[in-house]
C-alpha cells in the first residue's frame, strides 16, 4: 500500500541547482481542494473495494511565515483489515511558492508503525535536508546536503502539477530525487501517451498517462505505477494502476471540490 501514496507523486519533476529554482509558480492548485478516491484490490481474479484515500490543500504557517499545508489520509475498511490493514496520514508544508520545508508521514501498515520527518532548508546554493525515521521506539536520523533540488512524496505533486508537459514525447523520461525519511533516493518517471480514460460514473476524461519504475541491478525496467491525468490545467490525477509484490491495486478519483480550473479535459458525461 506504500504504492498507493506513492503513486500521488505525479508526472513532472525537473532537477534545479539553487534554492531560487526550487519553486515554482503554482498555477494548478488553489486552497481549498479536496480530492477523493476509492481503492480496489485484486484478489483472485476478483475487484474488491479496500479503502479510501483523500487529499486537502489549505493555507497554513511555518514558522511564521505563510505557507501551504498539503494532507492526504489513506485508509483501508474494516474487510480489508483482516489481511492487511492501513492507516497512513501525510502532511506536507511547502512555501507560497511550493518549496518544501517540512513533511511528515505516520504509516500504520499491518503490523508496523512508523513516523517519517524531513526537514528542508537551503544556505549557499544547496538543499539540506535532515531526516528521520522512528520505529519501535528507536530513531534513526540522516543529514544531507545536496546540489540539487530535493522534494518529499507530496511536494514533488504540487510541483508537478504546475509544470507544462505540452511537448513532452513517448518515452520521455523525468528524473528527480526525493527524501524518503531513511535516504535521498533518484526516482524515474516516464511520459508513456495521451488516452481517453471512462471513469465508472461514465464520465470520460482527456488524459496523459506517465509510469513510475525501477531498474534492477541489469537495469531492467519494471512497472510500479501507471497513471492517468486529467490534460488540463489542473491535472488531476483520475486513475492510478499500481503493481504490488502481492498483486495489484487501483485508485479511482471519485470527488473533487476547489478545482482551480474548469475540467476542460472532459470530453463528455
Amino acid at each position: 500500500m506504500k504504492k498507493v501514496i506513492f503513486c500521488i507523486v505525479l508526472l513532472i519533476g525537473s532537477i534545479c541547482m539553487v534554492k531560487a529554482q526550487c519553486g515554482a509558480v503554482n498555477d494548478a492548485i488553489k486552497p481549498g481542494e479536496s480530492l477523493s478516491y476509492e481503492l480496489k484490490f485484486n484478489w483472485k481474479f476478483i475487484w474488491i473495494n479496500a479503502g479510501w484515500a483523500k487529499m486537502t490543500v489549505n493555507n497554513s504557517t511555518f514558522e511564521g511565515k505563510p505557507c501551504l499545508q498539503t494532507d492526504l489520509e489513506s485508509y483501508t475498511n474494516k474487510k480489508i483489515d483482516f489481511f492487511f490493514k492501513m492507516r497512513d496520514t501525510l502532511t506536507c508544508i511547502t512555501t507560497e511558492d511550493l518549496i518544501p520545508v517540512y513533511f511528515r508521514k505516520g504509516a500504520e501498515e499491518g503490523k508496523r508503525y512508523t513516523v517519517d520527518e524531513v526537514r528542508f532548508s537551503y544556505k549557499n546554493g544547496k538543499c539540506i535536508v535532515d531526516q528521520q525515521r522512528t520505529l519501535r521506539g528507536k530513531t534513526d536520523k540522516r543529514h544531507d546536503e545536496m546540489p540539487v533540488c530535493v522534494y518529499d512524496m507530496l511536494s514533488i505533486l504540487l510541483q508537478a502539477r504546475s509544470y507544462d508537459p505540452t511537448d513532452y514525447k513517448p518515452g520521455q523520461k523525468i528524473l528527480f530525487s526525493m527524501a524518503t525519511g531513511r535516504a535521498v533516493e533518484k526516482q524515474t518517471l516516464i511520459f508513456r501517451r495521451k488516452e481517453n480514460y471512462t471513469a465508472e460514473n461514465g464520465v470520460t476524461y482527456r488524459c496523459l498517462v506517465f509510469s513510475l519504475v525501477e531498474y534492477d541491478a541489469k537495469g531492467k525496467e519494471k512497472e510500479v505505477i501507471t497513471f492517468y491525468i486529467t490534460d488540463d490545467r489542473n491535472h488531476l490525477p483520475v486513475r492510478l494502476d499500481m503493481y504490488l509484490n502481492f498483486g495489484s491495486a487501483k485508485a479511482f478519483l471519485t470527488d473533487i471540490k476547489g478545482n482551480k480550473y474548469p475540467l476542460t479535459s472532459i470530453v463528455e458525461k
